[in-house]
């Protein structure tokens, strides 16, 4: 299959690239390198150095003619969206308004959208299911909620399928600190290079953390999904901040003690979901425990 993916050269788009690479499928990248790196960029792909905003995008579509879009291409940050969310509107919709509006002029088949947890905002129910009321707590999770709704009208009017992937805390090699899943890459500098980390709060919220190659090939197996569907991607596993701490110093080999520090505005307390929906039907699970991703996390940064 010929695919187009947006921020291929970033942390989870990069993934998703050398995946799609193995499978056999033709791939091309969009990314302006904001998140993405040069390093991360496979050798067998069309590298456009692009923006998702710039009306050259047409051209991409035009040379390329894909038959899926796989966007990852985003602003990442929850707490840049609350302090500068017109960028961040600018960014995660009317960046994503342009790639919806050249899949319906090129007739690309499918696009596979990753939400995030954020759209949940504080949880009325654990684990959250995808039927759990959206209450979003930042820019961040506005901007994903309202292309939610924008893909839905571009299906009515266009017939462009959809499949949306809602992430838990994603983590792993190539992550920068500032996805949802960064504590984990801060953590794991600081540790190398014994740094005392710093955590803000108490420590005592929860978060879901799933490893980079699951929701890599949970973008693969969505390709394939027929219609347009929403599916969290997640572990079902809580694990509090202090707890990821006390995991990742365990591995390490060394107990540093954090400081902590004042909480910050948008983050929620605790958050788990269930990807019962997505197992049954897509027949997409977690392979990597906690414990395993993060050792691979490790040994990825013990290298740069």
């Amino acid at each position: 299959m010929n695919v187009l993916v947006t921020g291929g050269a970033g942390f989870i788009g990069s993934h998703i690239v050398d995946m799609l690479i193995k499978e056999g499928n033709k791939v091309s990248i969009i990314d302006s390198l904001v998140h993405g790196r040069l390093e991360n960029i496979n050798g067998e792909v069309n590298f456009y150095n692009m923006d998702i905003r710039d009306s050259n995008v047409s051209n991409v579509f035009e040379i390329e003619r894909p038959d899926m879009i796989i966007h990852e291409a985003a602003q990442i940050s929850v707490e840049k969206s609350i302090k500068n969310p017109i960028y961040d509107a600018d960014v995660n919709i009317i960046g994503t308004l342009n790639i919806l509006e050249n899949i319906a002029k090129f007739k690309t088949q499918k696009i596979i959208y990753p939400s995030s947890a954020a759209i949940y905002g504080e949880p009325k129910y654990l684990p959250i299911r995808e039927d759990h009321p959206h209450n979003m707590e930042s820019g961040y999770g506005i901007s994903k909620n309202t292309i939610e709704q924008y893909l839905e009208v571009y299906k009515k009017l266009y017939g462009i399928d959809y499949t949306i992937l809602c992430y838990s805390n994603v983590y792993g090699p190539r992550q920068d600190s500032l996805g949802e899943g960064g504590v984990v890459s801060i953590f794991c500098k600081r540790l190398l290079s014994n740094k005392v980390p710093y955590i803000f709060g108490d420590g005592g919220q929860t978060r879901d953390f799933v490893y980079v190659k699951d929701v890599a090939r949970a973008n693969i197996m969505a390709m394939k999904d027929k219609g347009s569907n929403f599916y969290n991607v997640c572990s079902n596993t809580e694990t509090s901040i202090n707890e990821l701490l006390d995991i990742m110093s365990k591995i390490e080999g060394e107990k540093i003690l954090p400081v902590h520090l004042p909480k910050r505005g948008g983050d929620i307390r605790c958050s788990v979901m269930t990807y019962e929906k997505i197992n049954k039907e897509v027949g997409w699970q977690p392979s990597y425990s906690l414990i395993d991703g993060l050792k691979q996390t490790f040994e990825y940064y013990r290298k740069i």
